[in-house]
């Protein structure tokens, strides 16, 4: 064989071995590399202490087979989309980063986000995903996150509180949750249930009676009659019944410390809430089911976090090799196998058991009907406005309709300068 041809052959050699490795980049004997390590920058935003500490670790196990690829990690523990939008347009942006679901149609829409699915090999499985999780992180044919952990919502009960007002099983429809509410107020708990007035906490409710968030232009249209019925329940139950209340109407600062409290015996959370409460109030001692139904229909929120790439960022192989990493199926059980986050990928929370777990398993079962936590395009002009009339029309300050009215014009107003 000559040289060309030898030359040839090893290069075949070498791209049959690049193809069948998935995710992990071919690495040259230590002694005879001459690379100085990739720095590959990742941004999030700063969680608890426990969280924190795991995700180093998960780092750190990364390093330890990726010799060429070092991680900087930031966390921006303030204004996280405005410092990310601002280094986006600085070119100043990270190489990887955390997406909320919610944030992800206005990113991929503007051509800042590098499109993944050129990397994905088949040993990455791609199926393996939850298709719900995965969705809201595609735009026009195109993937440009590969969510790290989820949580849907459920209904959290104390179980002290139910056996004092001789309840034996949690609600099984809104009309249920309402009179267990009003029995179990005055009792152990100040209030039977915890409501959170925040848009993402509605959105299921207007889902119910076929109301819509936003339009196809991502305009609000959550001002309808349709979308009206499913909040006036929540009206009727804090003015009408005065069985539920906000987290200031017990000086707490969320749902889950309220209910942690004992201000309120029940109350809507994620995930997240079950190691809170475990660690701050092991003495309150709680169940979890899935959300009630509301109109003979299921309901509840899918929350999503992905990693996605900078498209100006100088590394893209080694940055791909982090994304693949922590989303890969070793990567994913390390970082939600203490319970603290739920996997997006099936074979890992089929692994960890999490359909079976007695707290767990009503969050895992919602996925599978969850409505995805995005509203167009400009989700801070809907939020914002949705959630200060709503707040004003729960007080008693307006009513519910003219809330929405003003808070959907407002919107649309907003969004119009935006475009």
């Amino acid at each position: 064989m000559n040289n060309k041809g030898l030359f040839n052959f090893l290069a075949l050699v070498v791209a049959i071995a690049i193809a069948i490795i998935g995710c992990h980049t071919l690495e040259l004997p230590s002694k005879l590399s001459v690379f100085t390590p990739v720095t590959i920058k990742l941004s999030g935003w700063g969680g608890n202490l426990v969280e924190q500490k795991l995700l180093k670790q998960v780092l750190l196990d990364f390093e330890a087979q990726h010799s060429n690829i070092k991680v900087k990690y930031e966390a921006i523990s303030d204004q996280y989309m405005d410092v990310i939008k601002t280094r986006l347009v600085g070119e100043a942006a990270p190489d990887v980063f955390y997406l909320e679901s919610v944030e992800a149609p206005f990113l991929m829409s503007q051509n800042v986000l590098e499109p993944l699915e050129a990397y994905i090999t088949p040993e990455f499985d791609l199926a393996d995903f939850e298709d719900s999780l995965l969705d809201s992180f595609k735009y026009q044919n195109h993937i440009y996150g590969l969510p790290k952990d989820y949580s849907t919502l459920a209904l959290f009960y104390n179980k002290k509180a139910f056996a004092a007002a001789g309840l034996s099983n949690p609600p099984a429809t809104w009309d249920e949750l309402r009179t267990y509410s009003k029995q179990l107020t005055g009792k152990l708990n100040r209030y039977g249930f915890g409501e959170n007035p925040d848009l993402a906490r509605q959105v299921y409710k207007i889902k119910a009676f076929g109301g819509q968030l936003v339009d196809q232009n991502s305009y609000a249209t959550f001002a309808s009659e349709a979308s009206l019925q499913g909040l006036e329940l929540v009206i009727d139950q804090y003015q009408k019944d005065r069985s539920s209340a906000q987290k200031s109407d017990v000086g707490t600062n969320s749902g889950s410390e309220m209910f942690g409290q004992s201000k309120v015996a029940m109350v809507i959370e994620g995930n997240w809430a079950i190691p809170y409460l475990t660690e701050t109030f092991p003495q309150v001692e709680f169940a979890t089911a899935q959300v009630p139904m509301i109109n003979n229909k299921k309901g509840t929120m899918l929350l999503s976090v992905a990693y996605v790439m900078n498209k100006q960022a100088q590394h893209k192989a080694e940055a791909w090799e982090l994304i693949c990493y922590l989303t890969g199926k070793v990567g994913m059980q390390k970082w939600t196998g203490t319970g603290f986050a739920l996997p997006t990928r099936k074979s890992v929370a089929k692994n960890l058991g999490y359909d079976q777990d007695p707290l767990r398993s009503p969050l895992v079962a919602g996925v599978n009907y969850a409505t995805p936590w995005q509203v167009g395009q400009y989700p801070s002009a809907i939020i914002n406005n949705f959630d200060n009339q709503f707040v004003s029309a729960l007080l008693g300050q307006q009513s519910l309709k003219q809330a929405m009215l003003k808070a959907e014009n407002e919107a649309n107003q907003q969004i119009k300068t935006m475009e």
